[in-house]
């Protein structure tokens, strides 16, 4: 929402992850909710690309306390990504969600969250410092372990570990059923998931992959990985010859 005109946007880094990481076209679906049927946005796409947002899930999703006062909520986009991330992975089409997306595919499938990790005895606070140069908010702030055989480790060519930027205040508490943990931070925090059983790639990351994705290793194994599997989708759906369309949601 900008001024009195209502508006969808998306960050540009995400678009030139897909465009350039992916080798995808990248098409941005509004924040409609039922207005747009998920079936109908399903059969007009490849892949999925659920972004990060400076809002969080309403907590009534998963079954929250209410909310710290000041905290930016977007009930449009709770009503279009929650169940359009559920019937996208039910039906076979490439997922790709970060940080808010990630904390999404937690959401539907039954998880809930941290609304202030900072504040959990235990655990680190994963935030930026807002006052800091962007290159410094998205540089890598701490390590993950990589789980041992899973999809992520793939990616990362059998790594044990790798390191990533930390831009987040929630996280997830209860891990949804159905979701694998892919990869933890130092403090036993969850960092990634991939869905068990999925028909087709579906990952999620709490940390930025999209920013200067093409300068990280794990960054451009993960978004060409995410435009792969749009591509096969493509030809599963409508033969050779199409341009595999990935869509980004914010």
């Amino acid at each position: 929402m900008m001024g009195v005109h209502p508006s969808h946007t998306v960050g540009e880094k995400y678009i030139a992850a897909v465009v350039d990481g992916s080798q995808a076209l990248a098409m941005l679906l509004p924040a409609l909710g039922n207005r747009q049927a998920a079936a109908e946005i399903l059969e007009a796409v490849d892949g999925l690309l659920f972004t990060g947002s400076y809002s969080n899930v309403e907590p009534q999703h998963y079954g929250g306390h209410a909310s710290a006062p000041g905290t930016l909520h977007d009930a449009a986009r709770d009503a279009t990504t929650l169940p359009l991330l559920a019937a996208a992975i039910d039906a076979g089409v490439p997922v790709l969600a970060v940080c808010r997306g990630f904390q999404e595919m937690n959401v539907v499938f039954g998880g809930t969250l941290h609304q202030s990790v900072h504040a959990v005895t235990g655990l680190n606070d994963h935030r930026e410092n807002k006052e800091d140069e962007l290159d410094v908010q998205y540089a890598p702030s701490h390590s993950i372990a990589l789980t041992r055989g899973g999809l992520l480790q793939r990616l990362a060519a059998g790594a044990n570990e790798a390191r990533v930027n930390s831009l987040h205040g929630q996280g997830v508490e209860r891990l949804g059923n159905g979701l694998v943990a892919e990869a933890t931070a130092p403090d036993g925090l969850i960092e990634a998931v991939s869905v068990k059983d999925a028909r087709a790639f579906a990952l999620g990351v709490q940390w930025h992959p999209e920013w200067k994705h093409a300068s990280d290793a794990l960054s451009t194994a993960i978004f060409r990985a995410f435009g792969d599997a749009c591509r096969d989708r493509m030809r599963t759906r409508a033969g050779h010859g199409a341009v595999s369309t990935a869509a980004t949601h914010a």
